[in-house]
């Protein structure tokens, strides 16, 4: 005889249901409604008028937004249907559904407030006793736009068009006084696509303009690199050394024919991505310590490349260090080092280690275990951090870099699925970073509490 529990989806409860007892008491939602619980909102409940219909508390919403970018959730039409299919969104919501404009809607409008909280979320951290800088670790990572590559336009093929449009324009007009300045000729209506071409020529003259505009910018950059590194040249040459190699070419003026612009979203830029190949992206920062892997400071920037990256990092660790104190230790890949670089970490009071070049993979056992060179006199500080990274001490240290941003980019972009920004625009983007990065602070935080 077979032996079942019985059920019956027809019989309603003999009491009201309630959401607390259907989700277990260890639970991110639980942990997620306390965290919010112990923020000041008071900036974004002032902001409602307070007439019309009744509104979502922005506890709610917020609650949802920070869950759903904890779990993977992060369209806003995905996370209005979460209310009705997931029990931990109904318990974040309490059992109410804002449709997803509201939820867009709420995004967009408190992006600066509750990028301003980030820091309230470490000051959470700090009082759980789970924040502890000393080690820190800084990384980028390329995260894809909310545009296609095949939206960019190129400054040579921006010209190439122009002048096809305008010979066009010139045609449609000649056929026009051809045919005694009718309007219709042929079947086309000749004013409609005058002002079609017209509207696309003004279209096209703008991103001409700001693709002129970045490259006056980018060699005005670069004009001032390349002075400081021929000042850098006479001062060695003053001092009896030999400059290596060729000196630096002068940049070029004017924008190149390859410069593009992004119909889609202007602000992102073709970089590079992992695996080969070329996407339209931004460049993700993001300062990480090794005790806790707790995201400390986040920044996106247009460079893919990540040298110039370290001067506003620093500034951004230290307006953090009223509050939290001061890293002694900040590690960082090749990408990042000059002798700028390292000169400034040194004025921070924040003792560097980045690589000088890139690491052999496989070492044999003999450079593994080899004594260290005795410490240079009177070294200049790039000298002093080469040796300590040689020493079994910087050896050490320096290998807590691999194991601290990267598991947490990796984390973020294959295990919660964070590999494309919803926004447009920088500064939106940089928005949702620290929406991002808040929300994986959160869900670190209730890992480490579990103990």
């Amino acid at each position: 005889m077979s032996n079942f529990r019985e059920f019956d989806r027809e019989t309603g409860f003999l009491l009201p249901p309630s959401l607390d007892e259907w989700l277990p008491e260890q639970h991110l939602a639980r942990f997620v409604v306390e965290v919010i619980d112990g923020l000041d909102l008071s900036a974004m409940v002032k902001s409602y008028r307070g007439t019309g219909s009744a509104g979502y508390h922005p506890v709610l919403l917020l609650g949802l937004l920070i869950y759903g970018y904890a779990t993977g959730v992060f369209s806003s039409r995905k996370l209005e249907r979460a209310t009705y299919d997931s029990v931990a969104f109904r318990f974040i919501a309490v059992n109410q559904h804002p449709d997803h404009d509201t939820i867009a809607t709420f995004r967009r409008r408190f992006l600066k407030d509750i990028e301003a909280l980030f820091v309230r979320v470490l000051e959470l951290a700090r009082e759980m006793g789970l924040l502890k800088l000393g080690t820190v670790a800084l990384d980028g990572t390329k995260i894809h736009a909310n545009a296609s590559r095949h939206r960019a336009l190129s400054y040579e093929h921006a010209t190439k068009i122009e002048a096809q449009l305008k010979a066009e324009v010139a045609e449609l007009l000649a056929r026009a006084e051809a045919a005694d300045q009718a309007e219709v000729v042929d079947g086309m209506s000749i004013p409609e696509e005058l002002a079609r071409r017209e509207d696309r020529l003004a279209k096209l003259a703008q991103a001409r303009a700001k693709i002129e505009a970045r490259a006056t910018e980018r060699f005005a950059r670069e004009a001032a690199e390349h002075r400081a590194k021929l000042a850098a040249r006479e001062a060695a040459a003053a001092n009896g050394k030999k400059g290596g190699g060729r000196p630096p070419a002068p940049p070029v003026e004017g924008p190149q024919p390859k410069d593009q612009i992004n119909l889609t979203d202007e602000d992102s830029r073709i970089m590079p991505v992992a695996g080969g190949g070329f996407d339209q992206c931004y460049n993700a920062q993001a300062v990480v310590t090794t005790a806790s892997l707790l995201v400390i400071a986040t920044a996106v920037v247009q460079a893919p490349n990540d040298k110039q990256q370290i001067a506003p990092m620093l500034e951004k660790i230290d307006a953090l260090s009223e509050q939290f104190g001061r890293p002694e230790t900040l590690l960082a890949d090749n990408g990042y080092f000059s002798e700028a670089n390292v000169m400034r970490c040194a004025a921070a009071k924040i003792e560097p280690l980045i690589a000088t070049g890139r690491q052999p993979h496989h070492p044999s056992w003999c450079e593994r275990f080899a004594a260290p060179l005795p410490a240079p006199e009177n070294p200049t500080p790039v000298e002093a951090m080469a040796w300590r990274l040689r020493t079994p001490h910087g050896k050490q240290l320096y290998g807590l870099r691999k194991q601290t941003p990267e598991p947490v980019f990796g984390i973020i972009k294959s295990v919660i699925g964070f590999r494309q920004f919803l926004l447009r625009g920088l500064d939106r983007v940089r928005g949702e970073w620290s929406l991002v990065t808040m929300a994986w602070n959160i869900k670190r935080m209730y890992a480490l509490s579990l103990g």
